[in-house]
């Protein structure tokens, strides 16, 4: 049933080629950073991207004179100007974006944080000057915003799940485009100080043809493990006044539900629910922000991408999207584990959060109630979610300090507690940085939980569970290759129920390593390389679970091409059995013409069916398309498919498409259309369960369709118009039925006082 011989001794020759094949160490030397004065003005300027105000003559400009990707440093194609100055409330930003084809220019209307594909610009600020975390604004020519939370502690990892109220505008000229921004000192955590401030900035263009080119006002070292450290700086906010740090939102949600109890039946008409809510944002200082919310309206707007959840042994992850949880969400972040997730809160009452940054020390402190209390029930072979029909109370503090110029240790608990019901952890994390491209992070924690009665049948645990979790990384990057290894061990009883932690009762080693190399900006291929590692995991007890060997290469060009092929084989147990399975995967991406992104990603080969515990061959198969018909209209097609073949036959054929379709009649204004759709049919003769009542329908259809108007005025001055409904077929209907409906409206107004 393999599709490739010998392939395990194939991948771990490739994997010490790999390895083999890495450089030595590179000599590392950083360019020079200048510090700039910031012009102080108390002008106000009318945001329009017209920079027709005379304060732009005297603010302080840089020029984005360097190519930081794909070519190293290498001067400019095109000019770009950017100018700065401040006016005591909010930090005025205007670029002036030449371009010898202005016809050629991409730009769309957009909805927030959906500005990628288009030519852009942007400013990175490091406002605490300790070249660990910061912010990102980005802009298109048309005055679409992009907001950004990013972190270089260990790489550079992004957030833009944060929002800002920040203002912007654009203009296409018929030499290139402008744009403004004006970004309130209220928007931003900075050091509370009469002194002068020191920001580090750099400032970006984003121009996409057929190669995307990023250039910026400073050179990059790719052989420096730190961004932030090498930006150019700003000297001077000393006029700051903090004002407006007050911000109050009311909210106010009408819906009515109708349900199907019983299929085929008739509608129940549900209701109107009216929910009142209010959250307030108050900045105690300009790095302590106090936030709080009544009755809030946690539901999500807009559905989820799906995802297909067949033979598939572990819970589907999702991100967190609800305002109160994402303001100052990086405060609870930690090294290794995610140890807090907020999803895990569906449905609090109230919630107090207290974040902020004080010198070296940050912290963070949030407590909410939760009506309906929900957790991961972790495996090394599986995880199940439990539910408990009781309320719990939460609290979550998080304590870090900078040491030195780039470690952090901190500290992190959490605690979740209802009736019969406790989840308690305590957690210990750092980095420590061994040179400017060696670093190690580790971070160690303890459980204690106890369970409900229901719990303890449902999930043959005990009553009381205390267990302990251990993490160790060690990472070397450079601008030719990176290298990696890591230890994990998770006891069996080891519990976070506020966070999203999957597995238990596992010991893991991992090494690996990559290569890169690079072209030139006109080059066909203007990136590649390689990477592979090798991984191996126990259980508590010592026994071998699983050991894996991957090779992968990488290759990425002009249309903006890129792929990502390679060789997957494990070994690894599932009941009591060991399974061999070898898969190869593939992943494609271009942009053949301007307005449509198109890209698939392939698996086939070997891979346990988890039903019935045998191995059987798979085809997985993931296509996506986007296409901006033109500066209102963007459709965007989701599909993914799934098949798993056994001696006996084809076990299961599983369909999911995810269709989206949206006219954006201004930045502000926009009617979007949501179509999701899954089928999954199945041979129920193949599956071993020897009671009938426990196999799965043969046929399982699912669908979804949501209409919602929308109009923001910023992400938190809002309102929303909606219809949805939803049905679905086993082998009890003969068709598709719906079963539920609902309509919907939200209002939301944010007050800054």
């Amino acid at each position: 049933m393999s599709l490739i011989k010998n392939s395990q001794k194939l991948t771990r020759t490739l994997l010490l080629l790999v390895i083999a094949t890495l450089p030595l160490n590179l000599a590392a030397k950083q360019a020079e950073r200048i510090r700039y004065q910031l012009t102080h003005n108390k002008a106000v300027i009318k945001v329009d991207g017209r920079m027709d105000e005379a304060v732009w003559q005297t603010a302080t400009k840089m020029e984005l004179k360097y190519e930081k990707s794909p070519g190293d440093g290498t001067p400019s194609p095109v000019k770009t100007e950017v100018f700065f100055y401040e006016n005591g409330s909010s930090f005025n930003v205007a670029f002036i974006a030449y371009d010898p084809n202005p016809e050629n220019i991409r730009a769309s209307l957009r909805d927030r944080d959906s500005l990628w594909a288009d030519d852009s610009v942007a400013i990175i600020i490091d406002t605490f000057n300790d070249e660990r975390s910061g912010y990102e604004f980005f802009v298109n020519p048309l005055g679409a915003q992009a907001d950004v939370r990013m972190d270089d502690t260990d790489g550079w990892d992004e957030d833009s799940s944060w929002d800002a109220i920040w203002e912007s505008a654009g203009q296409i000229t018929d030499f290139g485009y402008v744009v403004e921004m004006s970004i309130p000192f209220s928007a931003l955590r900075f050091p509370d100080s009469d002194e002068k401030l020191v920001w580090n900035i750099t400032g970006l263009r984003n121009y996409p043809r057929d190669v995307k080119i990023q250039m910026a006002t400073n050179i990059f070292d790719r052989d420096i493990e730190c961004n932030l450290c090498q930006f150019h700086q700003l000297i001077g906010f000393e006029h700051i006044k903090p004002g407006k740090n007050f911000q109050l939102t009311p909210t106010l949600t009408l819906s009515r539900k109708d349900e199907k109890p019983d299929l085929p039946g008739e509608w129940q008409n549900g209701d109107i629910e009216v929910e009142p809510g209010l959250d307030v944002r108050w900045g105690l200082t300009q790095d302590i922000v106090l936030n709080a919310t009544l009755n809030p309206d946690f539901s999500q707007v807009e559905a989820d991408a799906g995802q297909l959840d067949v033979n598939n042994t572990y819970s589907l992850f999702y991100p967190e999207k609800r305002p109160f949880f994402l303001d100052g969400a990086s405060y609870f972040d930690t090294t290794n584990f995610n140890f807090v997730h907020t999803r895990n809160i569906a449905d609090p009452d109230v919630g107090l959060k207290l974040t902020g940054k004080t010198g070296e020390h940050s912290y963070g402190l949030m407590l909410a109630d939760d009506n309906n209390t929900s957790f991961l029930m972790p495996g090394n072979q599986g995880s199940n979610i439990a539910t408990l029909d009781e309320k719990s109370n939460i609290a979550i503090a998080r304590y870090k300090m900078d040491v030195g110029e780039r470690n952090n240790v901190g500290v992190l608990m959490t605690h979740r507690q209802s009736d019969n019901y406790h989840n308690t952890l305590a957690s210990f994390d750092g980095t420590y940085w061994l040179s400017q491209n060696d670093n190690i992070q580790y971070q160690v924690a303890q459980s204690d939980t106890k369970n409900t009665a229901a719990v303890m049948q449902d999930f043959d645990v005990s009553e009381k569970q205390t267990g302990t979790a251990f993490r160790v990384n060690y990472s070397r990057g450079t601008r030719d290759y990176n290298l990696k290894a890591g230890y994990t061990n998770i006891s069996e009883d080891f519990r976070a129920d506020l966070g999203f932690q999957s597995r238990s009762n596992i010991e893991r080693v991992v090494l690996g390593g990559r290569r890169t190399y690079y072209g030139e900006s006109n080059d066909a291929l203007t990136q590649w390389g390689y990477f592979g590692d090798w991984d191996k995991t126990y259980d508590q007890d010592g026994q071998v679970l699983e050991e894996e060997y991957e090779i992968h290469g990488t290759m990425q060009g002009t249309k903006q091409f890129f792929t990502n092929f390679g060789l997957v084989h494990r070994e690894r147990l599932y009941e009591e059995q060991y399974f061999k399975e070898t898969q190869f995967k593939i992943f494609v991406e271009m942009r053949p013409v301007a307005n449509i992104n198109i890209g698939t990603f392939f698996k086939f080969g070997t891979q346990i069916d988890f039903a019935n515990a045998q191995l059987g061959d798979v085809l997985y198969i993931e296509a996506f398309t986007q296409w901006d018909v033109n500066r209102h209209i963007n459709a965007s097609i989701n599909y993914n498919y799934s098949h798993l073949d056994v001696d006996d036959g084809r076990l299961f054929t599983a369909h999911q498409a995810d269709i989206r379709l949206s006219y954006q009649f201004s930045m502000r204004s926009k009617l979007k259309l949501v179509v999701q759709y899954t089928d999954i049919s199945r041979d129920v003769a193949l599956y071993s369960d020897k009671d009938a009542d426990d196999r799965p329908d043969a046929q399982d259809r699912f669908f979804s369709s949501q209409l919602i108007y929308s109009y923001k005025i910023n992400p938190q001055t809002l309102f929303f118009l909606g219809y949805s409904d939803g049905g679905y077929q086993d082998d009890s209907l003969a068709q598709l039925t719906r079963d539920e409906r609902a309509i919907f409206t939200k209002f939301s107004y944010a007050w800054q006082m």
